[in-house]
Protein backbone atom coordinates (compact mmCIF):
# COMPACT_ATOMS: atom_id res chain seq x y z
CA UNK A 1 0.00 0.00 0.00
CA UNK A 2 1.37 3.34 -0.40
CA UNK A 3 2.80 5.91 2.31
CA UNK A 4 0.09 8.53 0.98
CA UNK A 5 -3.16 5.72 1.58
CA UNK A 6 -1.26 4.56 5.21
CA UNK A 7 -0.78 7.83 6.80
CA UNK A 8 -4.61 8.70 5.35
CA UNK A 9 -5.86 5.58 7.65
CA UNK A 10 -3.64 6.50 10.77
CA UNK A 11 -4.85 10.45 10.64
CA UNK A 12 -8.54 10.17 9.52
CA UNK A 13 -8.79 6.93 11.94
CA UNK A 14 -7.21 9.10 15.05
CA UNK A 15 -9.15 11.96 13.95
CA UNK A 16 -12.66 9.55 14.23
CA UNK A 17 -11.45 8.13 17.01
CA UNK A 18 -10.48 11.47 19.07
CA UNK A 19 -13.90 13.09 17.64
CA UNK A 20 -16.11 9.46 19.09
CA UNK A 21 -14.65 9.78 22.13
CA UNK A 22 -15.15 13.28 23.00
CA UNK A 23 -18.34 13.51 21.46
CA UNK A 24 -19.52 10.40 23.93
CA UNK A 25 -19.59 12.45 27.13
CA UNK A 26 -22.36 14.94 24.94
CA UNK A 27 -25.06 12.40 26.85
CA UNK A 28 -24.03 13.64 30.20
CA UNK A 29 -24.58 17.22 28.48
CA UNK A 30 -28.04 16.05 27.78
CA UNK A 31 -28.58 14.63 30.92
CA UNK A 32 -27.68 17.79 32.59
CA UNK A 33 -29.83 19.95 30.79
CA UNK A 34 -33.08 17.45 30.79
CA UNK A 35 -32.45 17.24 34.89
CA UNK A 36 -32.41 20.96 35.22
CA UNK A 37 -35.24 21.33 32.98
CA UNK A 38 -36.91 19.02 35.02
CA UNK A 39 -36.42 20.18 38.38
CA UNK A 40 -36.81 23.95 37.12
CA UNK A 41 -40.26 22.77 36.01
CA UNK A 42 -41.33 20.53 38.87
CA UNK A 43 -39.89 22.16 41.82
CA UNK A 44 -39.70 26.03 41.49
CA UNK A 45 -42.56 26.45 38.66
CA UNK A 46 -40.57 27.77 36.41
CA UNK A 47 -40.53 25.76 32.96
CA UNK A 48 -37.74 26.62 29.98
CA UNK A 49 -38.33 27.08 26.87
CA UNK A 50 -35.34 25.98 25.48
CA UNK A 51 -34.41 22.83 27.15
CA UNK A 52 -36.13 20.00 25.20
CA UNK A 53 -35.19 22.04 22.10
CA UNK A 54 -31.47 22.52 22.91
CA UNK A 55 -31.22 18.60 24.07
CA UNK A 56 -32.48 17.69 20.32
CA UNK A 57 -29.38 19.80 18.89
CA UNK A 58 -27.25 18.25 21.09
CA UNK A 59 -28.92 14.45 20.23
CA UNK A 60 -28.06 15.46 16.62
CA UNK A 61 -24.77 16.48 17.56
CA UNK A 62 -24.10 13.83 19.28
CA UNK A 63 -25.41 10.96 16.37
CA UNK A 64 -24.22 12.63 13.42
CA UNK A 65 -20.16 13.38 14.71
CA UNK A 66 -20.42 9.79 16.33
CA UNK A 67 -21.06 7.55 13.32
CA UNK A 68 -17.35 7.84 11.90
CA UNK A 69 -16.31 6.72 15.33
CA UNK A 70 -18.67 3.88 15.22
CA UNK A 71 -17.85 2.98 12.04
CA UNK A 72 -14.46 2.68 12.79
CA UNK A 73 -14.83 0.06 15.55
CA UNK A 74 -17.44 -1.83 13.39
CA UNK A 75 -20.41 -0.71 15.09
CA UNK A 76 -23.08 -0.29 12.48
CA UNK A 77 -25.45 -2.44 11.64
CA UNK A 78 -24.77 -4.91 9.08
CA UNK A 79 -26.63 -8.30 7.85
CA UNK A 80 -25.46 -10.35 10.16
CA UNK A 81 -27.54 -13.73 8.87
CA UNK A 82 -25.37 -13.75 5.96
CA UNK A 83 -22.47 -11.62 6.70
CA UNK A 84 -20.74 -13.42 9.76
CA UNK A 85 -21.61 -17.12 7.86
CA UNK A 86 -18.80 -15.52 4.87
CA UNK A 87 -15.02 -15.72 5.61
CA UNK A 88 -12.44 -12.60 5.65
CA UNK A 89 -11.86 -12.32 2.02
CA UNK A 90 -15.86 -12.06 1.54
CA UNK A 91 -16.88 -9.85 3.56
CA UNK A 92 -13.84 -7.56 2.71
CA UNK A 93 -15.47 -8.34 -1.06
CA UNK A 94 -19.11 -7.07 0.48
CA UNK A 95 -17.46 -4.41 2.19
CA UNK A 96 -15.84 -2.60 -0.84
CA UNK A 97 -19.32 -3.60 -3.13
CA UNK A 98 -21.22 -1.88 -0.75
CA UNK A 99 -18.96 1.25 -0.64
CA UNK A 100 -20.87 2.44 -3.50
CA UNK A 101 -24.10 2.90 -3.32
CA UNK A 102 -22.57 4.34 0.36
CA UNK A 103 -20.30 6.77 -1.08
CA UNK A 104 -23.41 7.84 -3.46
CA UNK A 105 -24.91 8.34 -0.85
CA UNK A 106 -22.35 10.60 1.22
CA UNK A 107 -22.07 12.94 -1.61
CA UNK A 108 -26.11 13.16 -2.08
CA UNK A 109 -26.02 14.04 2.08
CA UNK A 110 -23.15 16.17 2.08
CA UNK A 111 -24.22 18.34 -0.88
CA UNK A 112 -28.02 18.51 0.55
CA UNK A 113 -26.00 19.48 4.16
CA UNK A 114 -23.69 22.32 2.85
CA UNK A 115 -26.55 24.10 0.82
CA UNK A 116 -28.74 23.78 4.45
CA UNK A 117 -25.79 25.50 5.55
CA UNK A 118 -25.83 28.59 3.21
CA UNK A 119 -29.37 28.89 3.32
CA UNK A 120 -29.33 28.81 7.10
CA UNK A 121 -26.68 31.91 7.10
CA UNK A 122 -28.15 33.40 4.18
CA UNK A 123 -31.53 33.79 5.32
CA UNK A 124 -30.91 33.60 8.70
CA UNK A 125 -32.56 30.38 9.43
CA UNK A 126 -34.48 29.86 12.80
CA UNK A 127 -36.47 27.05 14.27
CA UNK A 128 -40.02 27.83 14.67
CA UNK A 129 -40.12 27.41 18.03
CA UNK A 130 -41.26 30.06 21.12
CA UNK A 131 -37.22 30.06 22.11
CA UNK A 132 -36.29 30.31 17.98
CA UNK A 133 -32.37 29.78 17.80
CA UNK A 134 -30.70 29.98 15.07
CA UNK A 135 -30.24 26.25 12.83
CA UNK A 136 -26.59 27.02 11.61
CA UNK A 137 -24.54 25.99 14.35
CA UNK A 138 -26.26 22.43 14.47
CA UNK A 139 -26.50 22.35 10.72
CA UNK A 140 -22.40 22.91 10.65
CA UNK A 141 -21.77 20.11 13.47
CA UNK A 142 -25.08 17.62 10.65
CA UNK A 143 -22.17 18.21 8.16
CA UNK A 144 -19.00 18.38 10.11
CA UNK A 145 -20.28 14.81 11.36
CA UNK A 146 -21.21 13.17 7.53
CA UNK A 147 -17.92 14.68 6.26
CA UNK A 148 -15.84 12.91 8.80
CA UNK A 149 -17.89 9.74 8.34
CA UNK A 150 -17.20 10.34 4.68
CA UNK A 151 -13.56 10.42 5.32
CA UNK A 152 -13.69 7.29 7.42
CA UNK A 153 -15.57 5.54 4.52
CA UNK A 154 -12.45 6.07 2.33
CA UNK A 155 -10.59 5.04 5.40
CA UNK A 156 -12.28 1.52 5.31
CA UNK A 157 -12.05 1.31 1.74
CA UNK A 158 -8.18 1.78 1.66
CA UNK A 159 -8.04 -0.96 4.50
CA UNK A 160 -10.44 -3.25 2.64
CA UNK A 161 -8.07 -2.84 -0.52
CA UNK A 162 -4.78 -3.68 1.84
CA UNK A 163 -6.55 -6.51 3.34
CA UNK A 164 -7.30 -8.29 -0.20
CA UNK A 165 -3.33 -7.47 -0.73
CA UNK A 166 -2.54 -9.11 2.17
CA UNK A 167 -1.79 -5.98 4.38
CA UNK A 168 -2.87 -5.28 7.67
CA UNK A 169 -3.83 -1.01 7.99
CA UNK A 170 -6.76 -2.15 11.20
CA UNK A 171 -4.41 -1.03 14.13
CA UNK A 172 -6.39 -2.11 17.57
CA UNK A 173 -9.54 -0.87 15.93
CA UNK A 174 -11.97 -2.49 19.06
CA UNK A 175 -10.76 0.45 21.43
Amino acid sequence: MIRAAKTYVKYIDATSRLVGKVVMYLIFVMMGILLYDTISRTVFGKPNIWAVELTQFIMAAYYLLGGGFTLLIGGHVRMDLFYSRWSKKGKVIADIITFIPLFIYMIILLWGGIQGIQYAIEFKQVTYSAWGPQVTPIKFFMVAGLALMFLQIISELIKDIADLKGENLRAEEQS
